[in-house]
């Protein structure tokens, strides 16, 4: 399972029982566009191989404010 907290500054991410931080830089960077408009789903693509994708994506940005 894999958990990801979003705040303003990036994502702790827990993965297979490894935590770890993505910083917003690398985030923006390996997605390419702002971070506030990045989807929850885009980065649960970048940490898992096959990620399970549920529900409909949203925005950092709407779940940070």
């Amino acid at each position: 399972m894999t958990t990801l907290a979003f705040d303003d500054a990036g994502v702790d991410v827990v993965y297979e029982g490894t935590e770890f931080r993505l910083e917003r830089d690398l985030i923006e960077d390996a997605v390419g566009k702002p971070y506030p408009d990045v989807t929850d789903h885009e980065v649960l693509k970048m940490v898992a191989e096959q990620p399970n994708l549920q529900g409909e994506p949203r925005r950092i940005g709407d779940i940070v404010d």
